[in-house]
């Protein structure tokens, strides 16, 4: 979401860090700034809005300097504003960050009460303030970063240069992507390749812990102990398209592999693990109000629909209570029955989704309260709803949704948390464990992508089959209703996503030799029965394709074809299980020739009825 740009060499260092802004623009983003050296001495410009309110502050600027860091941000911690918006200063340091600081609250209660004034809402600015601290102490840069870093926990990515050492940067990468750019006694460095690809092909590409001090004589990578690595620099040859597409033969296999980043930004600024709870500053609701609620309808279109679905289980298990789901489409044509003390929660992607928008209005004019879980600011369902979460995808150009998807589940997983804890049904320590692995579950779908060969093999050898049938139960339903809709989208095979205890209530009489079963069976409270399920496939000759938790040997020895997932929460676990059945469709529909990123007949935002 938000984006990091850094140079050091001979250049024009402001002209080059608003054309690396500008190409990191597709991330998203509410606001943007630079800090560069000027007569030796560290300037900061920052503004609210696109890249031209930026620039405006920089008219007159002569080209000159050496050494800069940049962002655009997306807000999380704290609104849209000039003192919450990249760089953050302290003392001599100046940083920008991506990513989430987890343990910022008491990391800045600490530093409050050594005196430290902050004067932004954000969880950047504890980075650069802590360090400062650090440095102020005596202790050398490099090693007051490295203190720094043991001090916090989180995903996160950092850039920080010092007037006091104008010939270098530090920058460090945990969870978040960073890449370095290789030049002519010059260096870059981005959240993104293309944000420098117009002047270096030759990249390194930092690793979850590493360190980097960057001169214009050379680049020093470290680990967190200060051992020294040896790495070395990769040629990119990407024409401008492939660039755009970040490397990626289609940009849905680009936003698939995108969504451990994605999720990140939707959890950041958004919890405290250490207290098991919630922020939702933006919902603006107090306990009042959230007691008052009689009941939650959650209405969407297609993936946004079955995110609804899941909603639902999150909602009523964690907060207790009662939801119901519907179609958009079908929502207002039924009239239905609205109280002032009813929430509807309308999810889409676009925010113009037109069914979706004409579902909250009908929600209004009957008095109900209203809430959007929304991907694009400002759009018609943001402005619409009476409250807004925003999910934090950024651009999904793929006309399939894949991040977008998993955002809204995060959202709605933060949701159902907040409820429960405000409500008073959530004790604090399951409020903890479900955080924590909201918090982790990005670097188990790091883990889970490095496996995409997996897939793809089984892909190949189920490509030219016809007909799928896809089987959840419980929370897993309306992921295999999701899988399903992939695979039809973007491959044109005819699948359907079942309950699987309905399996005998009609599907069942499908099943052969030819039918391929997808089966989503982690170890839930519904293992046993998702095993007799498939059973009684194996009894019809069906072939089994088993997403499974790590270790299970039981369905390994029933399935034709297996791939494990990260063992976790059940309540994430549809999260998780999402990403394979994802990458199942690509494959397939690359195997097939089908136009993955532009399928016949659907459009990214269905904006008529």
């Amino acid at each position: 979401m938000c984006g990091i740009i850094g140079y050091i060499g001979e250049k024009n260092v402001v002209s080059i860090l608003v054309d690396g802004l500008r190409r990191l623009e597709y991330r998203g983003y509410d606001s943007a700034g630079i800090a560069y050296f000027s007569d030796g001495a560290l300037e900061v410009k920052r503004s609210v809005g696109k890249l031209a309110a930026l620039e405006s502050t920089l008219s007159g600027i002569p080209p000159k300097g050496y050494l800069g860091i940049g962002h655009t941000r997306w807000a999380t911690h704290g609104k849209p504003s000039e003192q919450n918006a990249h760089p953050h200063r302290a003392g001599s340091l100046v940083v920008v960050h991506n990513g989430i600081i987890e343990n910022y609250l008491s990391l800045k209660k600490g530093l409050q009460s050594e005196g430290r004034v902050f004067t932004s809402d954000t969880d950047t600015e504890v980075i650069v303030q802590l360090v400062d601290h650090l440095y102020q102490k005596g202790m050398p840069l490099e090693q007051a970063v490295r203190t720094a870093i043991e001090k916090m926990v989180g995903s996160y990515a950092i850039c920080l240069i010092s007037e006091k050492e104008p010939e270098k940067m530090i920058v460090f990468r945990s969870g978040c992507p960073l890449v370095i750019g290789v030049g002519d006694k010059e260096f870059f460095v981005a959240s993104d390749i293309p944000a420098f690809l117009s002047h270096t092909r030759e990249v390194i590409f930092l690793e979850d812990g590493e360190l980097a001090v960057l001169s214009r004589n050379g680049a020093e990578i470290s680990d967190l102990k200060g051992a020294l690595l040896s790495k070395k620099s990769q040629h990119i040859s990407w024409d401008p398209v492939m660039a755009e597409k970040g490397g990626y033969r289609h940009f849905m296999q680009k936003e698939i592999h995108e969504q451990p980043r994605a999720i990140v930004d939707t959890i950041r600024g958004r919890v405290a693990q250490e207290a098991g709870e919630v922020y939702l500053d933006e919902i603006g609701w107090s306990e009042s109000d959230l007691q008052k609620f009689r009941r939650a309808i959650l209405v969407g279109c297609g993936t946004s629909w079955h995110a609804a679905l899941v909603g639902k289980f999150l909602i009523e298990s964690l907060s207790h209570l009662p939801v119901e789901v519907d179609i958009a489409s079908e929502f207002r044509y039924r009239n239905p029955r609205l109280l002032e003390n009813d929430l509807l929660v309308a999810i889409s992607q676009s925010g113009e989704t037109a069914d979706t928008l004409a579902a909250l209005k009908e929600a209004k004019s009957k008095k109900a309260r209203t809430l959007s879980i929304c991907n694009v600011v400002g759009s018609s369902i943001s402005r619409e709803a009476e409250t807004v979460f925003y999910t934090h995808a950024g651009p999904e150009i793929s006309v399939a949704s894949t991040k977008a998807f998993t955002t809204q589940l995060t959202a709605l997983t933060l949701l159902a948390i907040y409820l429960g804890r405000k409500r008073g049904v959530l004790p604090e320590e399951e409020g903890k464990r479900l955080i924590h692995a909201l918090v982790h579950l990005p670097k188990q779908i790091e883990e889970l992508l490095r496996h995409e060969e997996r897939i793809a093999a089984i892909a190949k050898h189920f490509f030219r089959h016809r007909d799928f049938l896809y089987l959840g139960r419980g929370i897993q339903y309306p992921v295999a209703l999701e899988g399903a809709l992939k695979l039809k989208e973007i491959s044109y095979i005819h699948a359907e996503g079942y309950p699987a205890g309905e399996m005998k209530h009609g599907p069942i009489a499908l099943i052969d030799e030819n039918m391929p079963v997808v089966i989503l069976a982690p170890k839930d409270d519904v293992y046993d029965k998702i095993v007799n399920n498939v059973m009684e496939v194996k009894a019809r000759g069906g072939i089994i394709i088993a997403f499974a938790e790590e270790g299970d040997s039981e369905l390994a020895s029933l399935a034709d074809e297996i791939f494990y997932v990260p063992k976790i929460h059940p309540h994430v676990s549809p999260i998780l299980m999402t990403i394979p059945l994802q990458s199942l469709a690509y494959h397939i529909a690359v195997l097939r020739g089908s136009d993955v990123d532009q399928p016949r007949n659907l459009a990214k935002s269905v904006t008529v009825e």
